[in-house]
């Protein structure tokens, strides 16, 4: 799976844009130890520099990382090049509705970047992260999977935690997954949710526990607006996904392959293309090694299909 040109084990990893989000992901990878150099880039330096500081100041045994203030030049030789610059959402905001203005940003960090490439994988963050996972691999070029983004991992870890509420267990026992788009339309699996390796319907018939459409929209409707209520409550979301970057940082950076529901561009999955979109896919030091296509109900398929075309109409309007 391994591609010959990749420098394995520098761990080198760069953050372009040190706001919350990215300053929160740098701290989450250096208490986890799973990166031997940091670097933060923003075009405020000195503000990078200060959360440098900040981080690299903890105790040193929680941590051994190297975080530093750096520039463009830095990405040089960087395993992963995570970008989270870019606005933040506005109480009220749809992600989509963030195009225009974070389009821009990124073109600008992609071409920053771009002179200084040599490998490694790049993860979007920013939102929305679709779209701009769409646009980043277009313009970067970059092998099939080299470029994606968090997508609905964050999503389905609140839905996986909102069915633990639920039916009262340990996340742990819960499997389920989030997939289409990161944003309104984005889309329970509700066939393939199971607690312990048993369907839902099934264990809540065991332990009778209601289970329909109306527990099913309950639980969709907090998992699709919790981002807004966070929002709503604090100004600003960042430790969620801080720690879904850890997963995903951990995969590439330690060949430990995961599978995580994250955004990359569909290539004829679901007889999509043209888009990129949250699918279950195999993560390692490529990035996204295979997206896997799941058998979904006729309803699943029919959503999926009608948020890749919701995803594209957006797109066309960026283009």
């Amino acid at each position: 799976m391994r591609h010959k040109d990749l420098n394995i084990g520098k761990r080198k990893v760069s953050i372009v844009g040190v706001g919350y989000v990215g300053s929160s992901i740098a701290y989450a990878l250096t208490i986890r130890n799973l990166a031997r150099e940091i670097v933060l880039i923003d075009i405020d330096h000195k503000k990078a520099e200060g959360e440098a500081l900040d981080i690299q100041h903890g105790i040193p045994y929680m941590g051994m990382s190297t975080v530093y203030a750096g520039d463009y030049s830095d990405t040089k030789d960087c395993d992963l090049i995570i970008i989270t610059a870019g606005r933040n959402r506005r109480p009220g905001e749809s992600r989509i509705d963030m195009i225009q203005d974070n389009s821009r940003i990124i073109r600008n960090v992609v071409d920053s970047i771009k002179p200084y490439y040599t490998h490694g994988v790049i993860l979007i963050v920013s939102n929305p992260v679709d779209l701009l996972v769409s646009l980043c691999d277009t313009w970067l070029e970059l092998p099939r999977g080299r470029v994606f983004g968090t997508g609905c991992i964050l999503d389905s870890s609140r839905f996986v935690s909102s069915v633990a509420e639920y039916v009262g267990l340990n996340t742990e026992v819960i499997k389920g997954t989030i997939v289409g788009e990161h944003g309104d339309s984005q889309i329970p699996v509700w066939s393939r949710l199971s607690i312990a390796g048993m369907p839902m319907e099934e264990y809540c018939g065991a332990v009778n526990l209601s289970w329909g459409d109306k527990e099913k929209e309950a639980i969709a409707e907090r998992v699709r607006t919790m981002g807004s209520s966070i929002i709503a409550n604090k100004g600003r979301t960042h430790y969620g996904i801080a720690t879904c970057v850890c997963l995903i940082a951990d995969a590439v950076l330690n060949q430990r392959l995961t599978i995580a529901s994250v955004s990359s561009p569909l290539n004829g999955e679901y007889g999509i293309t043209g888009v990129s979109m949250s699918l279950p896919s195999i993560i390692g030091v490529n990035g996204v090694e295979q997206q896997i296509e799941e058998k979904w109900n006729f309803e699943e398929n029919r959503a999926f299909i009608e948020s890749a075309h919701r995803l594209k109409q957006a797109l066309e309007g960026v283009k």
